[in-house]
């Protein structure tokens, strides 16, 4: 199998899905988008998924002949993009730099359209990259419990890679709110835990992201009295505490 088409709530994971079924790392296969999801500006999500195609590079291809991720159709992708408040682009190609760049622009513009006035700094992690967004009144451009930063990330991340000849993922954060929120997380975590193992009954959490459920599951993973399991369809995944 050289080629497979998968579908996923993101793009993100779609090329997750399309990698784990041809068994192969990210460096070793092209991506060609087919679909973008009908997710709307700021958070507004639709019922339409993200569709990509993988497609196995050969062993002996020398580098320079592995083509750059091919985008959909103008007349789709630049309608979609524009309905999420990004402005069409036509060449692909360019160093990762400045798809991070392009990422910083897009970030600054929205915030400028909500009256703030930001920077931001690209930061280089193991896992991912991380653009830290500095400037007064950050609260509007985090929302409620991270949700419109949340939205503002995942778009950040189709426009970074509509100029990477590799799939990259960032990682938006502001006033150090994804730590912050990790450890509200996990104080959650620890308290929730004793309630079950107090009541003998099984808790339910509210829908949270994938990321946010990752907390909840390693935090409770070495817990010698309770299990975490996830149950539901997204956006409505929910961590399910149980005793074990």
């Amino acid at each position: 199998m050289s080629k497979v088409v998968a579908t996923g709530k993101t793009i993100e994971e779609a090329v997750e899905r399309g990698l784990s079924q041809l068994g192969v790392h990210k460096d070793r296969v092209t991506v060609n988008v087919l679909e973008q999801p009908s997710r709307g500006f700021l958070g507004l999500i639709g019922a339409k998924g993200a569709k990509v195609e993988l497609t196995l590079i050969a062993e002996a291809a020398p580098a320079s002949a592995a083509s750059a991720p091919s985008l959909p159709q103008q007349s789709t992708r630049e309608s979609k993009q524009e309905a999420a408040g990004g402005v069409p682009r036509q060449d692909t190609g360019h160093p990762v730099e400045e798809a991070y760049q392009e990422a910083v622009h897009f970030i600054v513009d929205v915030a400028k359209s909500m009256g703030l006035e930001v920077e931001v700094e690209i930061v280089h992690a193991k896992e991912s990259t991380v653009l830290q967004i500095a400037g007064p009144d950050l609260g509007l451009l985090i929302g409620r419990r991270g949700q419109t930063l949340d939205a503002l990330q995942y778009l950040a991340n189709i426009v970074a890679n509509r100029y990477s000849d590799s799939f990259i993922r960032l990682v938006l954060d502001a006033e150090n709110f994804r730590e912050r929120r990790k450890k509200t997380l996990e104080e959650l975590a620890d308290r929730l835990a004793g309630r079950v193992v107090r009541t003998r009954k099984e808790v339910v959490l509210e829908p949270m992201s994938p990321q946010e459920r990752k907390i909840i599951h390693s935090r409770l993973q070495d817990h010698k009295q309770v299990n975490t399991l996830s149950k539901g369809e997204e956006p409505n995944r929910r961590v399910v505490i149980t005793l074990k």
